[in-house]
């Protein structure tokens, strides 16, 4: 960056990009547990298979983002999917194979992957 006019273009796109974002409410949420334990556990592959995935089928309306301790790590990695209008669900015990078939069946086709939530562990 050499002058204030670039500085100011940079600000710009980026508040654009944001805006487009924000403007979106109706944008799906995944939320990926990056805390120590979630990176020990795998985490950093899940956000790598997330990122790709959502690339690779053009889902420009879903967010991703990471998080810090969730507080379960007995279950990590864990993600949650946010669908506007709809209960958060948290899916746990990740691969990147099984972030392919929520992305397909959940974030895609709006069908909760059952046997990869939190309450499909629990009830074991």
């Amino acid at each position: 960056m050499k002058s204030l006019a670039e500085l100011a273009a940079i600000k710009e796109k980026m508040k654009q990009n944001a805006t487009m974002r924000e403007d979106g409410k109706s944008a799906t949420r995944i939320v990926v547990g990056m805390a120590t334990c979630g990176i020990a556990a795998g985490a950093r592959t899940i956000i790598n298979a997330v990122t790709a995935e959502l690339a690779k089928k053009d889902l420009e309306h879903v967010t991703l983002a990471q998080t810090g301790c969730i507080g379960m790590c007995r279950l990590e990695p864990i993600m949650d999917v946010i669908v506007p209008g709809q209960d958060p669900v948290t899916y746990v015990h990740l691969t990147p194979e099984k972030v392919t078939k929520i992305i397909n069946d959940h974030v895609i086709n709006g069908n909760i992957v059952q046997e990869y939530t939190i309450g499909a562990y629990e009830d074991k």
